[in-house]
């Protein structure tokens, strides 16, 4: 039995915040024995001065992209060509491919990111590097072979999906990993494509499906040209069979309301990716809508159109999305979709997201006074100005630690 003693912060349900300033963490073989007010455990105490919350859990990610944030000019379209698609075609080489992973995985570990949900690339190498060093690691990450047989050269794939067969019988359920189906977008993939990867999901109930939807006005164009008999994007997926609850989309920035019900309906989530809708002049994602609908959300850096590895600051700049959108993002509901919320848009909230027990002990350490100006800004303050200033001004420097089923996974240099 593992005992952590410190401020302890969850919000399992969106307005459910559970808080113990002098908190008691009992870990029995990885897993949450007990979480609340301390009382003597009887076995020896670990003290952890800072804010100790569930690990987060980011909705959407490229791994592949690593080496292109921050990639100046153009919106998706162009920007794809020019930036994303020539370095993707570098991880047709696997030691290149082993590197990233290994880069981008101690990356989300310093950020206080314990789960994932990440897209590769076209090459099942790109696949094989990323669980390799996930389950060295013991992450919880789910992925899966890119589905793109229109896609450029280098890149385009055959139809059928034999490939991801293979991959799902060899990775999926492997320590911590989970597998996607993962058509990039319907302009990537045929037709024929489309098909096998929606018989593809049906024949296998425990994979996610994982896509990106209405991002971008001049993609949103194109597949209204492409499929013009569709009501909108998102029936371009569900007449494949795509749209369901296991179906995570990113973005979702421009959304009817027809289409935002739909996925209600389907109980299918989306991520939301603010830093990335900026960088790239996508639009402001409507929260407003979202929750008219109820659709699951989880919180998504996209990097490498996300401009951070950090969810807390992906956090303070979906504040600022949602403020040019006339509302206001409250500090524990934004805590709440980076964790748990995003733990059920992955379809893993029974394993993480919440510290309850029974789930797997993934939590971090965040230090209010990580940084000169944090440290002033949060003497003194209550518990929702203290997490409001960390989601503002927080970034890796405020994750002191990272733990993984209770085991230490990364700890700050200082």
């Amino acid at each position: 039995m593992k005992a952590f003693r410190g401020e302890i912060l969850s919000v399992p349900e969106d307005g459910d915040v559970r808080h113990f300033k002098d908190g008691l963490l009992l870990v029995e073989d990885g897993i949450v024995a007990s979480c609340g007010a301390y009382s003597d455990p009887g076995v020896p105490v670990e003290n952890l001065p800072g804010l100790i919350v569930p690990g987060f859990i980011d909705a959407h990610v490229h791994y592949p992209q690593t080496e292109r944030i921050a990639s100046h000019g153009a919106q998706l379209l162009e920007w794809l060509d020019r930036h994303i698609f020539p370095a993707e075609q570098a991880f047709a080489d696997r030691a290149h491919a082993d590197a990233i992973a290994a880069f981008f995985l101690d990356e989300l570990l310093k950020n206080g990111t314990t789960s994932a949900l990440v897209f590769p690339t076209v090459h099942a190498a790109s696949v094989d590097a990323l669980f390799e060093a996930a389950l060295a690691r013991d992450m919880r990450i789910i992925s899966g072979k890119v589905l793109m047989d229109l896609g450029p050269e280098g890149l385009r794939d055959a139809p059928d999906t034999s490939e991801s067969e293979a991959l799902i019988a060899k990775w999926h359920g492997r320590g911590r990993l989970g597998y996607a189906v993962t058509p990039r977008f319907a302009l990537t993939s045929s037709d024929a494509q489309l098909e096998a990867a929606g018989k593809l999901l049906a024949a296998h109930p425990q994979v996610l499906m994982h896509t990106h939807l209405a991002e971008n006005h001049g993609e949103i164009a194109a597949v209204a040209e492409r499929f013009p008999d569709a009501a909108d994007y998102l029936d371009v997926y569900d007449r494949f069979g795509l749209v369901g609850p296991r179906s995570v989309f990113a973005h979702c920035v421009h959304m009817s309301d027809r289409a935002m019900a739909r996925m209600a309906k389907a109980d299918a989530g989306i991520a939301f990716c603010p830093t990335s809708n900026l960088f790239l002049g996508s639009g402001l994602f409507d929260l407003a809508q979202r929750d008219r609908h109820g659709v699951k959300l989880g919180i998504g850096t996209d990097v490498g159109a996300g401009t951070s590895f950090s969810i807390l600051h992906t956090l303070g700049e979906a504040y600022k999305v949602c403020q040019l959108r006339g509302a206001s993002l409250d500090p524990f509901r934004a805590l709440h979709f980076a964790t748990m919320g995003g733990a059920r848009t992955l379809g893993i909230a029974d394993r993480v997201g919440a510290l309850l027990p029974g789930q797997e002990a993934d939590f971090i350490l965040l230090d209010p006074a990580a940084t000169p100006l944090l440290a002033r800004r949060t003497a003194a303050a209550s518990l929702h100005d203290r997490l409001f200033a960390l989601q503002v001004l927080g970034d890796d420097r405020t994750v002191a630690a990272t733990y993984l089923r209770g085991a230490l996974a990364h700890k700050r240099d200082r």
